[in-house]
């Protein structure tokens, strides 16, 4: 397994979990492309300087936004948004009231937007499958975004297939649930193996202080920061451990997830031959 010291981390004056998913191992022997796929907390205190690396240097072409519309408009333009080359996705992975097709299209000062007295508000209740009771909090809500938010992880899969030359950025709060996910299937995809994508999944809590620290500076996050500890926001091996090992038992691993939820051999081939040299 490739040690989790491997500097594939980003290092940015804006965010804390910005890494590269170029470098990892594939079952057949070979390695994804860096460049490609990058991952990542919010984005919307990028200094100058960190928006000319990534567009400049990195090649940043798309940004695939996970937050829920309320997170987005509540957090405002972040810089990447002002810049023509970099196209912008939104796919939310936890379902909502209300509909905002494109939600990159309508402006924060825009009257006809209510946003919610907090932005949980807007969140519907999150339903669990009866024979998921019984798992962790974070599995739950990790199959909770399979279960009730599928189309859209399929349709991020999609968005990072589809993109033209340069390289996409996945994120979402803090880079770690969300981001995650769409990440795991993206590795999976690409052939690399469960170790390694769980190992890739974890090395969030080497910088978990500095993820917390900027959500606590944003009002739309600052509640739910400061009433858990930094312990109850690392991410921990096992879950996504456990989370691969239930697509394993269910569908015979990620892949048969994705086929039966319309991502079929075709559209992994066309994403493998992005992700992988």
């Amino acid at each position: 397994m490739s040690s989790p010291g491997d500097d594939r981390w980003i290092r940015l004056d804006g965010t804390a979990n910005t890494r590269d998913l170029g470098g990892l191992p594939t079952a057949d022997g070979g390695r994804t492309l860096p460049g490609r796929i990058l991952r990542s907390d919010n984005l919307q205190t990028l200094s100058p300087g960190d928006v000319r690396r990534l567009v400049g240097e990195l090649g940043l072409r798309q940004v695939v936004d996970l937050r829920t519309t309320a997170e987005i408009l509540l957090e405002g333009r972040g810089p990447l948004r002002d810049v023509p080359e970099v196209a912008h996705r939104h796919f939310t992975l936890l379902p909502e009231r209300g509909h905002h097709t494109d939600v990159f299209a309508v402006e924060e000062d825009d009257a006809a937007v209510e946003l919610p007295a907090g932005w949980m508000e807007s969140l519907l209740p999150r339903q669990v499958a009866a024979h998921d009771e019984g798992e962790p909090p974070a599995v739950r809500s990790y199959l909770g975004y399979l279960g009730q938010r599928g189309d859209n992880v399929v349709a991020a899969l999609r968005a990072l297939t589809d993109a033209g030359p340069g390289a996409s950025v996945v994120h979402c709060a803090a880079g770690k649930d969300r981001t995650g996910v769409v990440c795991a299937l993206s590795l999976a995809v690409a052939g690399v193996p469960h170790e390694e994508i769980v190992a890739d999944y974890a090395m969030t809590a080497q910088v978990i202080d500095g993820v917390v620290a900027r959500l606590a500076a944003s009002p739309t996050y600052a509640d739910d920061m400061v009433s858990r500890d930094v312990a109850s926001h690392t991410p921990r091996a096992e879950t996504m451990d456990r989370v691969l090992t239930l697509l394993d038992e269910r569908f015979d691993g990620p892949l048969g997830w994705l086929t039966a939820h319309g991502f079929g051999p075709e559209e992994q081939a066309a994403l493998r031959a992005r992700l992988r040299d």
